[in-house]
Protein backbone atom coordinates (compact mmCIF):
# COMPACT_ATOMS: atom_id res chain seq x y z
CA UNK A 1 0.00 0.00 0.00
CA UNK A 2 1.19 3.50 -1.42
CA UNK A 3 2.30 6.16 1.55
CA UNK A 4 1.56 9.53 1.86
CA UNK A 5 4.69 11.59 0.71
CA UNK A 6 5.26 15.03 1.12
CA UNK A 7 4.84 17.01 -1.81
CA UNK A 8 4.51 20.43 -3.24
CA UNK A 9 2.35 21.56 -5.82
CA UNK A 10 0.91 24.93 -7.57
CA UNK A 11 -1.89 25.05 -9.53
CA UNK A 12 -2.13 27.84 -13.10
CA UNK A 13 -5.44 29.04 -13.10
CA UNK A 14 -7.19 30.93 -15.90
CA UNK A 15 -10.77 33.01 -15.79
CA UNK A 16 -11.86 35.01 -18.73
CA UNK A 17 -14.94 37.05 -18.39
CA UNK A 18 -16.54 35.72 -15.16
CA UNK A 19 -15.97 35.87 -11.22
CA UNK A 20 -13.73 33.39 -9.99
CA UNK A 21 -14.45 34.19 -6.31
CA UNK A 22 -16.64 36.94 -5.34
CA UNK A 23 -16.27 38.60 -1.93
CA UNK A 24 -19.45 39.61 0.32
CA UNK A 25 -17.72 42.46 1.71
CA UNK A 26 -18.24 43.70 -1.59
CA UNK A 27 -21.18 42.88 -3.03
CA UNK A 28 -19.87 39.94 -4.09
CA UNK A 29 -17.05 42.13 -6.74
CA UNK A 30 -14.05 39.50 -7.65
CA UNK A 31 -11.94 39.52 -4.98
CA UNK A 32 -9.36 41.82 -5.58
CA UNK A 33 -5.85 42.65 -3.47
CA UNK A 34 -6.25 46.76 -2.29
CA UNK A 35 -2.57 47.76 -2.64
CA UNK A 36 -1.66 46.38 -6.28
CA UNK A 37 -4.88 45.76 -7.85
CA UNK A 38 -4.38 41.94 -8.01
CA UNK A 39 -6.91 39.21 -8.12
CA UNK A 40 -7.53 36.50 -5.56
CA UNK A 41 -8.85 33.27 -4.98
CA UNK A 42 -9.40 31.65 -1.60
CA UNK A 43 -8.00 28.42 -0.64
CA UNK A 44 -11.60 27.89 0.87
CA UNK A 45 -13.13 28.36 -2.17
CA UNK A 46 -11.28 25.79 -3.90
CA UNK A 47 -11.86 23.14 -1.55
CA UNK A 48 -15.44 23.70 -1.20
CA UNK A 49 -15.17 22.94 -5.04
CA UNK A 50 -13.29 19.68 -4.46
CA UNK A 51 -16.09 18.36 -1.52
CA UNK A 52 -18.98 19.18 -4.19
CA UNK A 53 -17.17 16.64 -6.55
CA UNK A 54 -17.01 13.82 -4.15
CA UNK A 55 -20.07 14.66 -2.46
CA UNK A 56 -22.07 13.74 -5.98
CA UNK A 57 -21.63 10.09 -6.22
CA UNK A 58 -23.96 9.86 -9.15
CA UNK A 59 -22.07 12.11 -11.27
CA UNK A 60 -19.63 11.06 -13.95
CA UNK A 61 -16.76 12.55 -12.42
CA UNK A 62 -17.25 10.62 -9.39
CA UNK A 63 -17.92 7.26 -11.35
CA UNK A 64 -14.77 8.04 -13.45
CA UNK A 65 -12.42 8.90 -10.77
CA UNK A 66 -13.67 5.72 -8.81
CA UNK A 67 -12.50 3.25 -11.40
CA UNK A 68 -9.22 4.99 -12.18
CA UNK A 69 -8.18 4.86 -8.80
CA UNK A 70 -10.28 1.45 -7.99
CA UNK A 71 -12.56 2.73 -5.10
CA UNK A 72 -14.72 -0.27 -3.76
CA UNK A 73 -15.71 1.86 -0.63
CA UNK A 74 -17.32 4.93 -1.84
CA UNK A 75 -19.29 4.94 1.52
CA UNK A 76 -16.03 5.68 3.43
CA UNK A 77 -15.76 9.12 1.61
CA UNK A 78 -18.20 11.19 3.00
CA UNK A 79 -18.51 15.07 3.27
CA UNK A 80 -18.47 16.41 6.86
CA UNK A 81 -18.57 19.86 5.72
CA UNK A 82 -21.59 19.28 3.61
CA UNK A 83 -23.89 21.99 2.04
CA UNK A 84 -26.79 19.33 3.22
CA UNK A 85 -26.25 19.72 6.69
CA UNK A 86 -26.94 21.95 9.40
CA UNK A 87 -24.91 23.39 12.22
CA UNK A 88 -25.75 21.31 14.73
CA UNK A 89 -25.35 18.10 11.87
CA UNK A 90 -21.62 19.49 11.56
CA UNK A 91 -20.72 19.63 15.49
CA UNK A 92 -22.25 16.16 15.79
CA UNK A 93 -20.16 14.92 12.80
CA UNK A 94 -17.27 16.50 14.57
CA UNK A 95 -17.79 14.68 17.98
CA UNK A 96 -18.09 11.44 16.00
CA UNK A 97 -14.87 12.24 14.73
CA UNK A 98 -13.08 13.09 17.80
CA UNK A 99 -14.27 9.68 19.22
CA UNK A 100 -13.52 7.42 16.70
CA UNK A 101 -9.96 8.95 16.53
CA UNK A 102 -9.33 8.34 20.04
CA UNK A 103 -9.13 4.62 19.03
CA UNK A 104 -6.00 3.05 17.79
CA UNK A 105 -5.82 0.51 15.81
CA UNK A 106 -2.40 -1.95 15.87
CA UNK A 107 -2.81 -2.56 11.78
CA UNK A 108 -2.86 0.90 10.55
CA UNK A 109 0.69 1.72 11.85
CA UNK A 110 -0.30 3.62 14.72
CA UNK A 111 -3.06 6.11 12.61
CA UNK A 112 -5.80 6.69 13.97
CA UNK A 113 -9.00 4.41 12.94
CA UNK A 114 -10.08 6.42 9.75
CA UNK A 115 -13.77 8.33 9.81
CA UNK A 116 -15.56 8.05 7.00
CA UNK A 117 -15.25 11.84 6.25
CA UNK A 118 -13.13 12.53 3.44
CA UNK A 119 -12.85 16.39 3.51
CA UNK A 120 -11.91 15.49 7.49
CA UNK A 121 -9.33 13.22 6.81
CA UNK A 122 -7.83 15.53 3.65
CA UNK A 123 -8.33 19.13 5.00
CA UNK A 124 -8.83 18.90 8.69
CA UNK A 125 -11.29 20.71 10.43
CA UNK A 126 -11.87 23.80 12.03
CA UNK A 127 -14.72 24.32 14.52
CA UNK A 128 -15.75 26.05 18.12
CA UNK A 129 -15.77 23.40 20.50
CA UNK A 130 -16.95 23.06 23.78
CA UNK A 131 -15.56 21.36 27.07
CA UNK A 132 -12.04 20.79 26.09
CA UNK A 133 -9.40 21.24 28.40
CA UNK A 134 -7.76 23.77 29.36
CA UNK A 135 -4.10 24.14 28.63
CA UNK A 136 -2.98 24.53 32.19
CA UNK A 137 -4.44 21.28 32.96
CA UNK A 138 -7.37 23.34 34.89
CA UNK A 139 -11.04 22.95 34.44
CA UNK A 140 -12.89 23.19 31.26
CA UNK A 141 -13.42 26.10 29.52
CA UNK A 142 -14.30 27.00 25.62
CA UNK A 143 -11.46 27.74 23.32
CA UNK A 144 -11.11 27.34 19.69
CA UNK A 145 -9.67 23.80 18.56
CA UNK A 146 -7.87 23.15 15.16
CA UNK A 147 -6.98 19.99 13.84
CA UNK A 148 -4.94 20.82 10.65
CA UNK A 149 -5.07 18.55 7.74
CA UNK A 150 -2.93 16.38 5.34
CA UNK A 151 -3.57 18.77 2.20
CA UNK A 152 -3.52 22.68 2.71
CA UNK A 153 -4.11 25.31 0.04
CA UNK A 154 -2.49 28.54 -0.55
CA UNK A 155 -4.09 32.23 -1.53
CA UNK A 156 -4.69 31.73 -5.46
CA UNK A 157 -2.84 34.73 -6.58
CA UNK A 158 -3.43 36.67 -10.36
CA UNK A 159 0.11 37.17 -12.03
CA UNK A 160 -0.96 40.79 -13.09
CA UNK A 161 -3.53 43.33 -11.74
CA UNK A 162 -6.89 42.95 -13.06
CA UNK A 163 -9.89 44.80 -14.20
CA UNK A 164 -13.47 44.57 -12.99
CA UNK A 165 -16.27 44.91 -15.11
CA UNK A 166 -20.00 45.62 -13.58
CA UNK A 167 -23.73 45.59 -15.80
CA UNK A 168 -26.65 45.56 -14.99
CA UNK A 169 -28.74 42.51 -15.75
CA UNK A 170 -32.37 42.02 -17.37
CA UNK A 171 -34.72 39.47 -18.20
CA UNK A 172 -38.43 40.06 -20.29
CA UNK A 173 -39.84 38.55 -17.31
CA UNK A 174 -40.37 41.20 -13.71
CA UNK A 175 -40.37 39.14 -10.22
CA UNK A 176 -42.04 42.61 -9.43
CA UNK A 177 -45.78 43.08 -9.78
CA UNK A 178 -46.17 46.56 -12.03
CA UNK A 179 -43.15 45.88 -13.67
CA UNK A 180 -42.92 45.00 -17.24
CA UNK A 181 -38.96 43.46 -17.20
CA UNK A 182 -36.69 42.31 -14.35
CA UNK A 183 -33.58 44.23 -13.87
CA UNK A 184 -30.53 43.44 -11.34
CA UNK A 185 -28.17 46.90 -11.01
CA UNK A 186 -24.58 45.73 -11.40
CA UNK A 187 -25.74 42.17 -10.92
CA UNK A 188 -23.02 40.80 -12.78
CA UNK A 189 -20.07 41.77 -11.44
CA UNK A 190 -16.54 39.78 -13.64
CA UNK A 191 -13.11 39.75 -14.47
CA UNK A 192 -11.91 40.83 -18.03
CA UNK A 193 -8.99 38.15 -18.17
CA UNK A 194 -6.67 36.87 -15.04
CA UNK A 195 -4.24 34.14 -14.57
CA UNK A 196 -3.67 32.62 -10.93
CA UNK A 197 -1.16 30.84 -9.25
CA UNK A 198 -2.47 28.68 -6.19
CA UNK A 199 -0.06 27.17 -4.41
CA UNK A 200 -1.18 23.35 -2.37
CA UNK A 201 0.92 21.32 0.04
CA UNK A 202 0.38 17.48 1.13
CA UNK A 203 1.76 16.99 4.98
CA UNK A 204 2.27 13.50 5.84
CA UNK A 205 2.48 14.44 9.50
CA UNK A 206 -1.02 15.15 10.22
CA UNK A 207 -2.05 11.93 8.86
CA UNK A 208 -1.80 10.29 11.96
CA UNK A 209 -4.37 12.95 13.49
CA UNK A 210 -6.90 12.51 10.77
CA UNK A 211 -6.54 9.39 9.69
CA UNK A 212 -5.83 10.22 6.16
CA UNK A 213 -4.61 7.54 3.85
CA UNK A 214 -2.75 8.05 0.55
CA UNK A 215 -6.24 6.88 -1.32
CA UNK A 216 -7.30 9.90 0.31
CA UNK A 217 -5.10 12.28 -1.98
CA UNK A 218 -5.13 10.38 -5.06
CA UNK A 219 -8.66 10.95 -4.75
CA UNK A 220 -7.78 14.95 -4.21
CA UNK A 221 -4.96 14.87 -6.99
CA UNK A 222 -7.31 13.46 -9.36
CA UNK A 223 -9.84 15.84 -9.01
CA UNK A 224 -7.79 19.41 -9.43
CA UNK A 225 -7.79 19.29 -12.98
CA UNK A 226 -11.93 19.26 -12.57
CA UNK A 227 -12.69 21.63 -9.97
CA UNK A 228 -13.74 24.20 -12.12
CA UNK A 229 -15.39 22.09 -15.50
CA UNK A 230 -17.48 20.17 -12.73
CA UNK A 231 -18.91 22.81 -10.80
CA UNK A 232 -19.76 25.48 -13.23
CA UNK A 233 -21.92 28.59 -12.55
CA UNK A 234 -23.78 31.85 -14.06
CA UNK A 235 -20.95 33.75 -12.40
CA UNK A 236 -18.34 31.54 -12.97
CA UNK A 237 -18.60 29.89 -16.07
CA UNK A 238 -15.26 30.21 -17.73
CA UNK A 239 -12.26 29.09 -15.20
CA UNK A 240 -9.98 26.29 -16.06
CA UNK A 241 -6.82 24.73 -14.56
CA UNK A 242 -4.05 24.69 -17.05
CA UNK A 243 -1.86 22.94 -15.09
CA UNK A 244 -1.80 21.52 -12.01
CA UNK A 245 2.09 20.91 -11.25
CA UNK A 246 2.80 18.41 -8.68
CA UNK A 247 6.28 17.40 -7.09
CA UNK A 248 7.34 14.41 -4.66
CA UNK A 249 10.03 15.40 -1.77
CA UNK A 250 13.09 12.33 -1.89
CA UNK A 251 12.80 12.64 1.87
CA UNK A 252 10.39 13.80 5.07
CA UNK A 253 12.56 16.37 5.69
CA UNK A 254 12.04 18.16 2.37
CA UNK A 255 14.44 17.53 -0.68
CA UNK A 256 14.09 21.47 -2.00
CA UNK A 257 12.77 24.97 -1.50
CA UNK A 258 8.59 25.25 -1.57
CA UNK A 259 9.82 29.18 -2.47
CA UNK A 260 11.68 27.63 -5.41
CA UNK A 261 9.29 25.27 -6.77
CA UNK A 262 7.08 27.55 -6.54
CA UNK A 263 8.58 30.64 -8.57
CA UNK A 264 10.20 28.08 -11.50
CA UNK A 265 6.71 27.17 -12.43
CA UNK A 266 5.31 30.67 -11.97
CA UNK A 267 4.17 32.30 -15.23
CA UNK A 268 5.03 35.79 -16.05
CA UNK A 269 3.58 38.39 -18.62
CA UNK A 270 5.46 38.41 -22.08
CA UNK A 271 5.33 42.05 -21.89
CA UNK A 272 6.75 41.96 -18.11
CA UNK A 273 4.34 44.91 -17.00
CA UNK A 274 2.24 43.25 -14.45
CA UNK A 275 0.29 46.94 -13.88
CA UNK A 276 -1.74 46.22 -16.97
CA UNK A 277 -4.05 43.60 -17.02
CA UNK A 278 -4.25 40.78 -19.73
CA UNK A 279 -7.30 40.91 -21.76
CA UNK A 280 -7.09 37.97 -24.42
CA UNK A 281 -5.66 34.73 -23.28
CA UNK A 282 -2.49 32.92 -21.05
CA UNK A 283 -1.16 31.43 -24.18
CA UNK A 284 -1.02 34.83 -26.08
CA UNK A 285 0.05 37.30 -23.22
CA UNK A 286 1.92 35.08 -20.79
CA UNK A 287 5.03 33.02 -21.03
CA UNK A 288 4.22 29.57 -18.93
CA UNK A 289 7.13 27.27 -17.51
CA UNK A 290 6.73 23.95 -18.96
CA UNK A 291 8.90 21.84 -16.87
CA UNK A 292 11.42 22.70 -13.81
CA UNK A 293 14.90 24.10 -14.37
CA UNK A 294 17.95 22.16 -14.11
CA UNK A 295 18.61 23.22 -10.21
CA UNK A 296 15.74 21.19 -9.10
CA UNK A 297 15.45 18.39 -11.53
CA UNK A 298 17.14 16.40 -9.60
CA UNK A 299 15.52 17.20 -5.97
CA UNK A 300 12.29 16.26 -7.09
CA UNK A 301 10.25 13.16 -7.47
CA UNK A 302 6.86 11.73 -9.68
CA UNK A 303 7.44 15.88 -10.93
CA UNK A 304 4.02 15.69 -13.31
CA UNK A 305 1.31 17.62 -14.23
CA UNK A 306 -1.78 16.39 -12.71
CA UNK A 307 -4.14 18.08 -15.57
CA UNK A 308 -2.50 15.19 -17.76
CA UNK A 309 -1.54 12.50 -15.34
CA UNK A 310 -1.41 11.00 -12.30
CA UNK A 311 1.83 9.76 -10.19
CA UNK A 312 1.71 6.12 -10.77
CA UNK A 313 1.21 5.47 -7.05
CA UNK A 314 -2.34 6.50 -7.45
CA UNK A 315 -3.72 3.77 -8.92
CA UNK A 316 -2.69 1.69 -6.64
CA UNK A 317 -3.13 3.48 -3.31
Amino acid sequence: MAKIKRATGLLIIEVRNCNPNGDPDRESDPRTRSHDGKGIITGVSFKRKLRDLVEDKSSDIWAAVKNQLNIETPEDFAIMESRNRGFADIQDATEAWKKVLTLIDSQTDGQGVANKYWDARVFGATFLEKGEDAPDGGGKTDRKYIRTGVAQFGLGLSVARVRVERETLTKKTSAQEGKDRGMAPLGDRHIEHGVYCMPFFVNPVAARQSGCKAKDIAIMLALLKCAYAGTKSVSRNLVEVRHAWYGEHEDSLGSFSEFAFIDALTPSKKDKNNDVPSSLSMDKEYDVPPALPDTLKDRVTNFCDLSVKLPDWCKNA
